[in-house]
């Protein structure tokens, strides 16, 4: 009896959280771990699932590095990176839209649909959905000291984002899964980092939330100790003191020009986590790192 009664505590808790997030989007970015273990896909499926099922609208990206790289060396395409970015040539963005828009987009889809969602597989071509440009990298010339530019071929950035089609897909109850492929004014297909992806779409679509599965427990301080919620302005200065390093730069990045951009909050928390989604949502101290505006609160 004990058991069933903690079950309805965990339900009551919900409530509040479930009445505030009704109606609201949450855009999620699924990767790392969680979409490599089975039990972690399988988890997450259903977590998106409740969540479409009690009132919210999940739109999920979805990245596909280790899959682009598996069939990659499969078939004897050299990969090469420049500043953690792979640098894509024809051949190279060929794979990558085979994998993302065909291989993985389709598997999340199909794993939605069968745990009882109506997911709807896109890339940022459909419905011109995400209109790219070529991504410029710099570097400096270590004999000049001057910056100079390196190709690294059809990596994109994100341009502008065009939210219709995914208002259309939510008015009908579908569950948007987008891959992160834009394209260009030329009419050539962009491969784009898919956090930077779900942070435009985040703000172009006013989501309530935005929730990186990543595979950390969010940002940590000097001290070692996890940092539950911080404001948006404070993350330039834990890049500076060297708080903030690597990966999780570009990822805290992208949560600040999500609220700058009108998201209400942003999220980083561990994937490897089962039920992560929900834990971060609907329970009172949720888990990971939350990163808004203090000032103009939202969520």
């Amino acid at each position: 009896m004990q058991k069933l009664i903690e079950k309805a505590n965990v339900l009551t808790e919900a409530l509040p959280w479930i009445k505030r997030f009704y109606g609201k989007t949450i855009v999620i970015k699924y990767g790392g771990n969680a979409m490599v273990e089975e039990r972690l896909k399988e988890s997450f499926a259903r977590d998106i699932i409740l969540m479409r099922y009690i009132g919210l609208n999940p739109v999920v990206v979805h990245g596909g590095g280790p899959q682009i790289g598996q069939v990659l060396e499969a078939m004897g395409i050299e990969t090469r990176f420049v500043q953690g970015m792979r640098v894509t040539d024809a051949a190279t963005m060929g794979v990558v839209e085979m994998v993302l828009g065909g291989k993985v987009n389709k598997e999340i889809v199909a794993n939605l649909n069968r745990h009882g969602g109506r997911a709807v597989g896109l890339t940022g071509k459909d419905g011109g959905l995400i209109t790219a440009r070529k991504l410029e990298m710099k570097q400096i010339n270590p004999d000049t000291l001057t910056p100079e530019i390196i190709d690294i071929g059809m990596v994109g950035e994100v341009e502008q984002i065009n939210p219709e089609i995914i208002e259309a897909l939510e008015q009908n109850n579908f569950i948007p899964v987008i891959a992160p492929v834009g394209i260009g004014a030329d009419g050539r297909s962009y491969n784009i980092n898919a956090d930077l992806v779900a942070g435009r779409i985040a703000g172009a679509l006013r989501a309530e939330k935005l929730i990186l599965l990543t595979d950390v427990d969010g940002i940590r301080g000097k001290d070692g100790k996890l940092i539950s919620t911080i404001d948006h302005c404070r993350v330039a200065e834990l890049i500076a003191d060297g708080t903030l390093t690597g990966g999780m730069i570009p990822k805290a990045n992208c949560c600040v020009e999500a609220v700058r951009a009108g998201v209400g909050k942003t999220h980083i928390i561990d994937g490897r986590m089962e039920h992560a989604c929900l834990l971060e949502i609907f329970t009172d101290k949720g888990i990971g790192t939350a990163i808004a505006d203090f000032e103009n609160p939202r969520a």
